[in-house]
């Protein structure tokens, strides 16, 4: 049997790693880069420049203690030429992951003709086909909106930009506003509603205090007008900077349009086996909706793969955990499967964790709530910011998932230092 994979995302290069795994013929199909947005555009350059901009901001914290006098001289173009140089590695080894269990990469515009997909001038039969194409940046009606940069574009640029007006309130809009704010640029981050709707409140007031204070925050504002080097607000307000666009994203799905059954929003249905309209297409990663995240993208893909090899498989989305990569890790996780009910919550600041014992003086050491289910004796919501949140939240989460009552959590036992504002959380959580 012959399984045809397109795109090569998160989704895809870990479907059809999967499927050939387990024995299956597959030709995996990628259009530009293998490893897709996260390594190419996203969270791999969000999390490299984050780096570097952790790296500021601890370098400017000595410099003020005293301790340490230095200067930095940073050189964005000599970043970019080494991101892209370890971009070029990954790739390699990305595709001799997925060849080694003998699948069979091909570069090209896949098109889907029924029981068929072409590429490069060359037609493949298929028993199994899944989907996994992605998405692409929003970009938002206006005027002159085709002067606005998105996540696509970071790596084109030349230079730290000194102004920079960044469209959008979520996850990538904080990333970037973060990033370059520390890299010296003037930022502001313009939101239609709220900013980080995600956050608990008090989370989000810690953040905006002591992690982006240098960021202006212009909520309840939407955009009219974008510019080369401009962007006008609805207020009439205009704002000096590049127009960075962080917006949302869009399915690529055109590709299965009047193929498969597609959804109001341009993503491709599925049901809870990653399974379209067609018995033998399946679809998996951003293209479909949802939580658009890798790991969720890699869940999804690789519950796709066992399916088309007959293992049967079911995907859940309980309990996803998600970071937010600033200078200090923001992770946080809330438990669906908990509804309405009466919660208490506990919260208290960081304390001298990983990365947080030179914080101490300034008291910007982190921030951590959890708030609980006392009756029923489960987690409901984790705020958690400190270095070690993401390991943290996503330990808890787990616990979670597995509806791990309160009380089974005293005989957790932390590796010094490392998660101590949860460990100290958790142990008081049922006195």
């Amino acid at each position: 049997m012959t399984n045809i994979v397109i795109g090569s995302g998160p989704a895809g290069r870990l479907g059809s790693y999967e499927l050939g795994k387990l024995g299956q013929d597959v030709i995996l199909i990628e259009k530009n880069h293998i490893a897709g947005t996260c390594l190419n555009e996203g969270c791999m350059v969000i999390c490299a420049l984050s780096d570097i901009s952790k790296f500021i901001d601890s370098n400017n914290r000595f410099n003020s203690y005293g301790f340490i006098k230095s200067q930095i001289d940073v050189s964005y173009e000599k970043i970019v030429e080494k991101i892209t140089q370890t971009q070029e590695k990954l790739r390699k080894l990305n595709q001799i992951e997925n060849e080694s269990v003998g699948n069979n990469v091909i570069y090209g515009e896949a098109k889907i003709n029924d029981d068929i997909v072409e590429v490069n001038g060359e037609s493949f039969e298929y028993d199994n086909l899944l989907i996994a194409t992605g998405a692409r940046p929003h970009i938002p009606d206006v005027k002159g909106s085709e002067y606005g940069l998105t996540n696509k574009d970071i790596l084109k640029m030349n230079e730290i930009p000194e102004k920079l007006n960044i469209v959008g309130g979520g996850i990538i809009a904080s990333e970037i506003a973060n990033i370059f704010s520390t890299l010296g640029s003037e930022v502001n981050v313009i939101v239609r509603s709220k900013f980080l709707k995600e956050l608990d409140n008090d989370a989000k007031d810690y953040l905006l205090k002591h992690i982006m204070s240098d960021v202006n925050i212009l909520e309840d504002t939407d955009i009219e007008e974008c510019g080369k080097n401009k962007v006008v607000t609805s207020d009439g307000n205009e704002l000096e900077g590049i127009p960075f666009f962080a917006t949302g994203r869009v399915p690529n799905s055109e590709i299965a349009e009047g193929f498969v059954d597609i959804n109001s929003d341009k993503t491709i249905k599925v049901d809870e086996f990653m399974k379209t309209s067609r018995d033998n297409v399946y679809a998996a990663g951003d293209v479909t909706g949802g939580w658009q995240l890798t790991p969720v993208a890699r869940m999804e893909g690789i519950c796709a793969a066992r399916n088309i090899a007959g293992y049967l498989n079911k995907v859940s989305y309980d309990c996803v955990a998600q970071t937010i990569s600033l200078n200090t890790e923001v992770s946080f996780v809330e438990n669906e499967k908990i509804g309405d009910v009466e919660t208490k919550s506990i919260a208290i600041p960081g304390i001298a964790g990983p990365g947080a014992f030179w914080k101490i003086l300034t008291g910007d050491t982190g921030y951590a709530k959890i708030e609980f289910d006392s009756e029923n004796n489960r987690i409901k919501k984790i705020n958690s910011i400190s270095p070690s949140s993401t390991s943290d939240v996503a330990y808890l989460s787990y616990l979670m998932r597995i509806d791990s009552p309160l009380d089974e959590y005293s005989n957790f036992l932390e590796i010094h230092p490392s998660t101590d504002t949860n460990y100290k959380i958790i142990k008081n959580l049922w006195l």
